[in-house]
């Protein structure tokens, strides 16, 4: 097995706050218009509106910085920017709230004619390095009925000319919960439609903790592995196993940063290698049978639409999630770093005391196979006690699973959950449930294995 190994501390600790050449990162443009995977580096390159600008101002930066689109005279470039908290918490700042809220938008009309500013005098006010705030402030100052509109539209107009003229890009950290819920947002049939408080729920019920051998059956891009690896912060095995030949793609486990010694510690196994040999040759062939089955389904039953792949691959240093028009356009960068390769081979020694020992929990997340097929063949590689969870998009395939690992008095405390999220929007006279949003994530079917003897 792996040792920990404390010299690997400082390498870890890059990976936390502070962006370093190679890294991924995840670029939240105009809060939450478009979400953004990019390998950073000096030629990377991203396309905003029409302007293309260069990522080299993101590295060194700590996650969480704010950054601001402007035009110098080299062109296009990303600013630091400090993000302004105005409170309205002085008496001033209440009166205009109580006089704002007897306003009202009947008496406008929208016309094209309250604006002073032409498109002549924006061009003219950015050839002379007006930034994207001055502009800002020029077109509410020559509105005639800016102050007429009540403070909820004043913000939305206010916004409005922000994306357009000063767009902002946050700096986020690649962690399991922020990819999941870019992945969830625009593609989610490429994580399974895993929510992220699916995958919270995952994790805890499999009981992931430190120094855990944990088998994982991994359908999703990769995302289960990588937050299972997160969490176990660099201690313990990840076995990602699947059935036949080929590996299971995981390319979202390269946005996750892992240092070095958590890469090490992914490993992949065939399902057959880990059952015994007996086992092994009358298993695999009525997977494989299934696998073709399953496939055929799948094809007939979900729409077969073609979506470009937003996961980091060796080609491909920036992936965007929100590109729906010609203006959001990704300029590739040729890659500088290459990121540390996870998912090796397991040793033979790891899976002889797999085989002895048993892993200490099972997750799974392969809708795309049966799954009372893959539990039954996988759940005797578990220790006794050890606990287990699998995830799936429809209930009928769990339900069926709960019911023969209660015939077969395989496992105890089995429970079938529905996770529940509802995510509200929080501000001042206008709190209220988002208007969009998933009333689905999916069920999860939980127990505890036990001794078949």
């Amino acid at each position: 097995m792996l040792p920990n190994n404390t010299a690997t501390a400082s390498a870890q600790n890059q990976n936390t706050r502070i962006t370093w050449e190679g890294c991924s990162v995840l670029l939240d443009i105009n809060d939450g218009d478009r979400l953004v995977f990019a390998r950073l580096s000096p030629a990377a390159k991203l396309k905003i509106g029409n302007k293309n600008c260069s990522l080299q101002p993101l590295i060194g930066c700590s996650y969480g910085s704010l950054f601001q689109l402007e035009t110098g005279p080299d062109g296009p470039y990303l600013s630091r920017s400090i993000a302004s908290a105005q409170g309205k918490n002085t008496e001033e700042g209440r009166d205009d709230q109580l006089n704002a809220e007897s306003r009202d938008n009947r008496s406008l009309i929208d016309n094209n004619s309250a604006q002073g500013l032409s498109g002549e005098d924006i061009e003219a006010m950015r050839r002379q390095g007006a930034r994207g705030d001055e502009i800002i402030e020029a077109l509410i100052a020559n509105s005639t009925t800016f102050e007429k509109k009540t403070l909820f539209s004043q913000e939305k107009y206010r916004l409005r000319k922000q994306k357009k003229y000063a767009p902002k890009v946050l700096l986020r950290r690649p962690v399991a919960r922020s990819i999941c819920e870019a992945y969830f947002k625009k593609y989610a049939s490429k994580i399974g439609f895993l929510r992220v408080d699916a995958l919270s729920l995952l994790l805890s019920m499999a009981n992931v903790s430190s120094n855990s051998d944990i088998l994982v059956v991994d359908m999703v891009g990769g995302l289960l592995t990588g937050a299972v690896a997160e969490r176990l912060g660099g201690t313990g095995l990840v076995c990602n196993s699947y059935l036949g030949q080929t590996p299971y793609a995981m390319d979202i486990v390269k946005i996750f940063n892992f240092s070095e010694e958590i890469c090490k510690r992914i490993v992949r196994s065939s399902v057959s290698d880990l059952l015994s040999q007996k086992e092994s040759s009358e298993q695999i062939l009525q997977h494989d049978g299934v696998c073709n089955m399953e496939s055929q389904t799948n094809d007939q039953m979900f729409l077969s639409v073609n979506v470009e792949d937003m996961s980091l691959s060796s080609g491909n240093e920036v992936s965007d999630l929100g590109a729906e028009s010609a203006d959001n356009t990704i300029i590739s960068a040729t890659r500088v770093h290459k990121s540390t390769k996870a998912g090796e081979k397991a040793q033979q020694e790891m899976i002889d005391s797999w085989k002895e020992n048993g892993f200490s929990s099972l997750i799974i997340a392969a809708p795309e196979l049966d799954t009372w097929t893959l539990v039954r063949d996988l759940i005797p590689l578990l220790s006794n006690s050890a606990p287990f969870a699998i995830y799936h998009q429809y209930l009928q395939p769990l339900a069926t699973c709960m019911h023969n690992l209660q015939l077969g008095k395989m496992a105890i405390g089995l429970q079938i959950s529905e996770p529940w999220l509802r995510e509200y929007q929080v501000l001042p006279s206008r709190t209220h449930p988002c208007m969009q949003m998933s009333a689905f994530g999916g069920y999860i079917l939980s127990g505890t294995k036990i001794c078949s003897n």
